[in-house]
Formats: structure tokens, sequence, C-alpha cells
């Protein structure tokens, strides 16, 4: 979703092909109303600043939307109230298990990282954008639910908050930004220190690499 005049947005109209897409998703009811009209109004008076010296409309475009993610980051990282069913170990495991066992087939997978009421992933999809996060948001409830004995629950948000990676330097600072946001949250010292996070395999996968679920250690149990 890109918060806009229309915030409810189902993924990017246009995905550039062979990209990598920056993907946030959260929990049901993990930002309220009041909060997305406070985040549309920030959206909009960032869309009415002047462009910068020598920036083109896509550029600017991209920029905007770049803060507009990051300011409803900020409110899920703070956010003390609404869901956060994936404080739960077993629940954070599932999303991760669900999201690494796609990685390779369906997607090249660059990052991840499973927060209590949101989830980061930076993937390039090898066919339909909806179609990947249809798949892990459509099998991840079931399960979760199941632990909750919560059965027919809504569990995510419809829609997800995107943008693209223009190159390489883009691409790194994308996987800095997920990896780093528990740190930012204050819920470790360090990236590698938070389960459910590509960071904690960055010993022996380095950045822009993509990831193959066989030669990782700890590696899920439906690779």
């Amino acid at each position: 979703m890109t918060i806009g005049s229309n915030h409810a947005r189902h993924l990017p109209n246009q995905v550039p092909e062979g990209f990598p897409i920056f993907l946030m998703w959260n929990l049901k009811g993990a930002i309220p109303r009041e909060v997305i009209a406070q985040l549309v109004h920030d959206r909009q008076r960032l869309e009415e600043k002047a462009p910068r010296p020598g920036e083109t409309t896509a550029e600017r475009r991209i920029r905007v939307n770049k803060m507009a993610v990051a300011m409803a980051d900020r409110f899920l990282d703070q956010s003390t109230d609404g869901p956060m069913h994936l404080k739960d170990p077993r629940a954070a495991k599932i999303v991760e298990d669900s999201i690494l066992f796609g990685a390779g087939d369906r997607y090249d997978l660059f990052a991840w990282c499973v927060m209590a009421n949101h989830v980061h992933v930076l993937l390039t999809p090898h066919g339909d954008l909806r179609n990947v996060t249809q798949r892990i948001k459509g099998y991840t409830p079931h399960q979760i639910n199941d632990l909750d004995g919560a059965l027919g629950r809504v569990f995510w948000q419809d829609e997800s908050y995107d943008h693209w990676s223009r190159d390489e330097v883009a691409m790194l600072r994308i996987i800095h930004y997920i990896e780093n946001n528990p740190v930012a949250a204050q819920l470790c010292q360090r990236p590698e220190d938070r389960p459910w996070s590509s960071a904690r395999f960055r010993n022996d996968w380095a950045r822009g690499e993509v990831y193959r679920c066989q030669e990782r250690r700890g590696k899920p149990s439906r690779c």
C-alpha cells in the first residue's frame, strides 16, 4: 500500500521486471484509521513541497514514497497497542518459514525481518508479485490462528506498502534498513541478535547476494 489520497492500494501499479521490490505488510488493525488519516495528510504535505534541484518526477515520487513508508514503519515499531501476534516465537517462525519456502522457486530473496506486528521483505518475483504475497499471506493465518485457537480471525491487512530498488546502492540501503529495524525499535543491540531476520546469516552471506536456503544453517523444515 502506498499512502496517498487513495491509501488502499494492493501493490505497485507497474512492477519493474527484474528489480528487487521492498515489501512491508502488517497485522489487521495494527494501524488505526486515525493514524492512516494522519499518514495520508503527511504524505500530501510532502507531495506539495517543491522538488529538489535537478530531481525528476519519478525520483521525487520514489523519495516521497520511501518517506511515507518510513513514517508508517515508525508507528508500527513504536506501537504498544493493537495486535502483536508475531511476538509469539512460534508465529514468527511460521511467517519466516513461509518466506523462505518460496525462495529460489517463486522469487529471489535478499532480506527479511519479522517484527511483532509487521514484516519486511526484499525480493525479486519470478512472476506476478500478487501471487507471491497471496501465497505467504494466505498460508500463514491458518497455521497461526490454529496455534491461538482463533480460527477464522482476519490476520493480515489486505494492503502492502512497497517500493522498488533502482540500483545496487539503493538495494544495499534497503537491506540495511530491513535488518536494522529491530535495533531501531530497541528490541536488540545488534541486527544479528534478532531471530526471524536475515541478519543472522550475514557471516557467510554477503549483502546483495540471493538467499539460497539449502546453503544456510538453521534452514526451515520445508526447504
